[in-house]
């Protein structure tokens, strides 16, 4: 070997070996900070409701109802001007949707953006929309399903958010859902939130300490290669779901696994799998089994019921806040830090 090859082998090993280096370290580094938090609401603070997704038929008691449970917890409202708009499908046309939010984002004086509902609609109005002003003066996110993928945008400009009931889930007797109202208000408010959750013989047992991530798996599963994905890298990752065949579940996380999406997960929690529809060719086990089945070459804790989705009792998360998961057969606790 020639003085000017070894030198040359040498220059480029420490050049790889670098760059590698300092990958791993960013990735690290990545993987490790902790989201800014938004301030927790106080008497006085103002909420801004806007519909970022689907059409809202016949909801203005709902948004009344809305706005008269932030009065009684002392909150001030202002209304997205196009929340009762029409465009098709959509709460107003996609440019309309995104102005509402754009606003909500932009305004100082509002302290939580309150989503009136879910649909389909949110992705469309994705890449609208400017973050500059928002990281000045950071604020709550609230909603679910649908509102998946703005809690992953939110993610990723470094925010957390909230998963929780939106305002067309208020019923006409509020006391149906004390316990979700009583948690979306202790999340907002800062009080300690956490749950013990029921048991399941399909639990896989552990213990883990890790933020938390996730939402909706059908958006979960759009986002998948774009710039909106979620980071999974050292997370406890939850998912929920509604209205699905149980062999389109099965594809979603399919396709999740080959994409490489629970490879470096800390945990997986289960929420609501609700209205699953039923095929003519039966899937053969139940929803439980299908999710052990489709993570069986993972070794993370998985724990099931919780009560977060598309059901009654649809309790707020704080995504991307560091949580204590504890999972046994017998129960499961979840502690947010």
């Amino acid at each position: 070997m020639t003085r000017i090859t070894f030198i040359t082998i040498l220059f480029c090993s420490f050049f790889f070996f670098g760059k590698t280096t300092l990958l791993a370290q960013e990735t690290t580094l990545k993987n490790s900070t902790k989201l800014i938090q938004p301030p927790y609401l106080k008497a006085g603070d103002t909420v801004a409701i806007v519909a970022p997704s689907g059409v809202i038929k016949n909801g203005f008691k709902e948004i009344e109802a809305a706005k008269v449970l932030l009065k009684s917890w002392g909150l001030h409202t202002i209304v997205g001007e196009h929340v009762f708009s029409q465009a098709d499908h959509f709460a107003g046309t996609d440019d309309e949707r995104c102005a509402d939010f754009q606003s909500a984002l932009d305004n100082p004086t509002v302290s939580a953006i309150w989503c009136a509902r879910g649909g389909y609609g949110t992705v469309r109005i994705l890449d609208k929309l400017d973050y500059t002003k928002f990281k000045q003066h950071p604020k709550w996110l609230i909603g679910y399903s649908d509102i998946t993928a703005l809690h992953n945008q939110f993610n990723n400009e470094g925010i957390e958010s909230i998963h929780g009931i939106m305002c067309v889930s208020l019923p006409n007797d509020l006391s149906t859902i004390e316990k979700p109202i009583a948690t979306f208000k202790a999340a907002i408010f800062g009080k300690p939130l956490s749950y013990t959750l029921e048991s399941s013989a399909y639990n896989r047992a552990g213990s883990v300490s890790a933020p938390l991530v996730g939402g909706n798996l059908t958006l979960l599963h759009t986002m998948l290669g774009s710039k909106t994905s979620i980071d999974t890298n050292g997370k406890i990752l939850f998912i929920e779901e509604v209205g699905e065949y149980k062999y389109h579940i099965d594809r979603m996380l399919q396709s999740l696994k080959r994409a490489g999406y629970f490879d470096n997960c800390k945990g997986v929690i289960i929420g609501g799998i609700s209205r699953v529809r039923k095929n003519t060719t039966p899937w053969g086990t139940s929803i439980e089994q299908l999710f052990i089945d489709a993570l069986s070459d993972y070794n993370f804790p998985i724990a099931f019921n919780v009560p977060a989705g598309h059901e009654k009792d649809n309790r707020a998360l704080i995504l991307g806040r560091t949580i204590d998961l504890n999972v046994s057969k017998e129960k499961s606790t979840i502690v947010f830090k």
